[in-house]
């Protein structure tokens, strides 16, 4: 079991004097002091409540509000009371100032196989989660053509599922105010269009069409991030975009599926989605300890089915009934269940993939992203039996490899002048 101690400098106290309190598993970085941190490896009899440091000797620095040591000392006094009583060891390790384009996030001493083992089965389950959704969700549109219907449903399971989370306290409710809510508002809004566009160009287009479009990602980012937060690609980040923009060119030539409804559909998904990212930069949400990203996606799903409700009443009115679906020659059944699950897969396929961001750097989960990509293509064109042309695939896998390329030279960082 492992503990870690928040270490926060005093105003009123020398530099060097640090006050530790316990605080939540793994690394806390050390306010006051850029690049350094504590980890505690907790052991026997110790536990992570009960867990303080003392001044034991004079010299020592004292500060109001708790008791203070030298950090010179802290390591030395932890180590002497290991061995003394069997308790936590202290070990000062540097964290990087920065984890955006970084490596993976440290994994516990000793704990490499069970951490790697657990990524990786969380990597298998954001695969398999997005392949069902993707053949059930397209299982469920070719029979019944109403995207804003279906996608309300994904939103009204997952604000189920949210709801009995909390409920349950599977997960920690957050504690949010009415100015947070009201920046999440415009996130909320892009990421319900973001999905509608995604639903109705499944709808038109085959899975593997709308996913090769869907790999345009990256030249949006890019384009959104100089415009609207000033921030100017590399030389290489412009490089590993005509691969990708050239591929969804190619593959659009040759798709024996196309239509322009599924392709400005997929496009306008991909407009919407990455400006939610800006949106989350220029807005910044101001979050509490306990408003995570997975409590932020929660909150995002909840508003996006108020939001769109009104919506799909006016639009499409109520279609989901037996005797409409009865009427129209569908098997209430298949229709239920394939949309049950599709609206499952939905959530729990964002779920996990949060789950993984919180684990690793963004580099590696937007690599993991084109692993995905490729993945649901592949098994979509078996499952489906979607004809594909030798121009179409090398469309395809040009596209696919660019973002590949994009996701790496993300690493490279402009010289400083």
């Amino acid at each position: 079991m492992q503990s870690a101690a928040a270490v926060t400098p005093l105003s009123s106290a020398p530099a060097s004097c640090l006050l530790v309190r316990p605080s939540r598993p793994g690394l806390t970085p050390v306010r006051g002091l850029p690049g350094r941190s504590l980890r505690l490896a907790a052991a026997a009899p110790f536990s992570a409540a009960s867990f303080q440091i003392h001044a034991r000797s004079t010299g020592r620095c004292h500060g109001s509000g708790g008791s203070w040591v030298s950090a010179r000392s802290l390591a030395s006094d932890w180590e002497q009371r290991r061995r003394e009583k069997g308790g936590p060891t202290v070990r000062a390790s540097s964290v990087p100032a920065s984890t955006g384009g970084g490596s993976d996030k440290a994994a516990a001493p000793g704990g490499d196989l069970p951490q790697t083992l657990l990524l990786g089965s969380l990597f298998g389950l954001w695969y398999l989660f997005n392949i069902y959704f993707n053949i059930y969700n397209k299982q469920v549109l070719k029979v019944f053509q109403f995207p804003l219907t279906i996608t309300l449903l994904q939103f009204s399971i997952g604000t189920f599922l949210v709801l009995f989370m909390w409920t349950t306290n599977l997960y920690k409710r957050p504690k949010i105010s009415p100015l947070q809510l009201a920046a999440i508002l415009p996130l909320a809004f892009v990421h319900t269009m973001g999905n509608l566009f995604t639903n109705m160009s499944l709808g038109r287009v085959a899975v593997s069409f709308t996913h090769t479009i869907k790999a345009m990602e990256p030249f949006f980012s890019v384009l959104l991030s100089a415009l609207f937060l000033g921030e100017m690609p590399t030389i290489w980040v412009i490089l590993s975009l005509m691969p990708i923009v050239g591929g969804v060119a190619l593959a659009s030539l040759t798709e024996a599926s196309f239509n322009w409804a599924g392709f400005w559909s997929a496009m306008a998904s991909n407009l919407t989605f990455q400006s939610r990212n800006v949106l989350s930069k220029k807005v910044m949400v101001k979050k509490e300890e306990s408003l995570d990203n997975i409590n932020l996606f929660s909150i995002i799903t909840i508003m996006s089915f108020f939001l769109l409700a009104p919506v799909t009443l006016f639009v499409e009115g109520i279609k989901i009934t037996p005797t409409y679906l009865e009427s129209a020659g569908l098997n209430l059944k298949q229709i239920y269940l394939r949309s049950l699950l599709a609206g499952l897969c939905f959530h729990a396929y964002q779920q996990v993939s949060y789950m993984i961001l919180a684990r690793v750097s963004p580099v590696t989960h937007s690599v993991g992203n084109c692993v995905k990509r490729v993945v649901v293509i592949v098994t979509s064109v078996l499952f489906f039996r979607t004809p594909v042309s030798p121009i179409n695939a090398l469309g395809t896998g040009v596209a696919l490899g660019g973002v590949f390329l994009y996701s790496r030279v993300k690493r490279i960082k402009p010289k400083s002048a």
